[in-house]
């Protein structure tokens, strides 16, 4: 049995956008899928409509079945996680006692647990002890990969064969898996990066021209690179499509939740108002990896005043002014 053979049936916890595209990434690479959604009227509309709710005018194939019972993925050969970074203990909770105990779960959230400082992996081990854990992240978007356009995105698991695997299980010609041994630096850039978002938005929502966007994506990529760095992050890691690439596409498009949520508080909205009333990732990664970083004397300057501007204490064009007064130094 090949190991693509291996992996015939993939669990996929969360049926919203994300995790309803990912479902159909799996289908595309000759898997079957189990989709589990809490709501049963999610799953009664992907079982009559063969359509994600929070995916539409997509078809989902037979390949794919829905359900509201975790048991139902006990027989999976691996499951992915496709819930928020602040919602994944809960999940994992929930999971608990429905897994065998050694079953690959790959993570595909970006942030940092706010009341631990976790990263999505971290957070499944110390619910889920024994699980083989991997994360899944990279530059794309839900209705990229949900209409089958051209995406590379990289899988990392601490067991090099692991990641293999499952990189070569899940990709398809449209979607492509590269493969990693660096679980935390993927994680660290798919975190960072939405901090990153937020402030190109306010750049732009307050007008300041692409020129700004371009520099501030600059000096903050160079703040996420100190921080990956600091806690271990491999240095090729951070430069590639988790890092850099989601860097360069979650910075420069309004279908990016961070960016829009930045653009909103640049043209004037409070941050309850700016969200729409949708999670946005970026919001509570930000405060807990200020934080981190001050533990350990790395400079944050943007992350700092995105952080600010959240809670309420800075206003946006206050920190943008702080930002430009400060010292002139070298680049390096």
């Amino acid at each position: 049995m090949t190991r693509k053979a291996a992996y015939a049936t993939v669990g996929v916890v969360g049926a919203g956008a994300y995790g309803a595209a990912l479902a159909l990434a799996a289908t595309r690479a000759g898997r079957g899928v189990r989709l589990w959604a809490r709501d049963p009227e999610t799953v009664a509309a992907i079982e009559r409509d063969r359509q994600a709710p929070r995916l539409p005018d997509i078809e989902l194939p037979e390949a794919i079945s829905a359900t509201t019972s975790l048991a139902d993925l006990s027989d999976c050969d691996a499951v992915l996680v496709a819930v928020p970074t602040q919602n994944l203990r809960a999940a994992c909770r929930n999971l608990a006692g429905h897994l065998p105990s050694d079953l690959p779960i790959i993570s595909a959230a970006k942030g940092i647990e706010q009341t631990s400082g976790l990263f999505p992996t971290e957070i499944i081990e110390s619910v889920l002890p024994g699980s083989r854990t991997a994360i899944l992240s990279g530059p794309s978007f839900a209705i990229d990969i949900g209409r089958g356009l051209p995406t590379a995105v990289t899988l990392a698991a601490a067991e090099p064969a692991l990641a293999q695997s499952l990189a070569e299980a899940l990709s398809s010609p449209a979607f492509r898996i590269y493969h990693s041994d660096d679980p935390l630096g993927v994680e660290i850039g798919g975190a960072a990066k939405n901090v990153l978002a937020i402030a190109a938005g306010i750049a732009i929502g307050l007008g300041y021209g692409e020129s700004a966007r371009a520099a501030l994506v600059a000096r903050g990529f160079a703040e996420l690179r100190r921080f990956g760095e600091a806690y271990g992050g491999q240095a090729e890691t951070l430069m590639g499509l988790s890092g850099l690439g989601d860097v360069v596409l979650s910075c420069a498009s309004p279908q990016s939740r961070n960016f829009a949520y930045g653009l909103a508080l640049g043209q004037g909205r409070d941050a309850a108002e700016a969200s729409g009333g949708r999670l946005t990732e970026g919001a509570f990664t930000a405060p807990i990896l200020v934080e981190m970083a001050r533990s350990r004397s790395i400079e944050t300057p943007i992350a700092e005043a995105v952080s600010e501007i959240i809670a309420g204490r800075l206003g946006v064009r206050e920190a943008v002014a702080a930002l430009l007064a400060r010292p002139i130094r070298a680049e390096r």
